[in-house]
């Protein structure tokens, strides 16, 4: 559901990075022979690996952010099928008043992003080429 909420929002980046694309790359590359599929998996591509890079951080910390959505339509759902992380920490927070396990949770959902997006930022940045 998130990709589809902020599908818009990325392609706004996108569509900056790829006017940012010289137009004399596709031209030599055109005059060297290379096809569609081999200039976008080349050059294009490589080229939009900082927005690209960018997009993915911004997803996955957005996707911990969900609970929204939770709360309005099912607040966890039957018997907690749909309870998330954010969520619990609510409900810890809020509704059972044990603020102390919340803050601990709290912090437990930081470092668990800290650790997923430092390796997208250790595996990605090999990736990256920058102009």
């Amino acid at each position: 559901m998130v990709i589809w909420k902020e599908s818009g929002f990325f392609m706004v980046f996108y569509l900056a990075a790829l006017q940012q694309l010289s137009p004399e790359l596709r031209e030599a590359g055109l005059v060297e022979g290379a096809g569609g599929w081999y200039y976008f998996r080349r050059v294009t591509f490589p080229l939009l690996m900082p927005t690209t890079l960018f997009v993915t951080v911004n997803a996955v910390v957005n996707s911990f952010k969900l609970v929204d959505h939770l709360v309005i339509m099912t607040k966890g759902g039957p018997d907690n099928a749909s309870s998330l992380l954010l969520y619990y920490i609510y409900e810890n927070a809020f509704s059972f008043w044990d603020t102390s396990y919340a803050a601990t949770l709290t912090v437990v959902l930081v470092l668990i992003l800290a650790i997923i997006t430092i390796f997208q930022f250790a595996v990605v940045e090999k990736r990256i080429h920058y102009q």
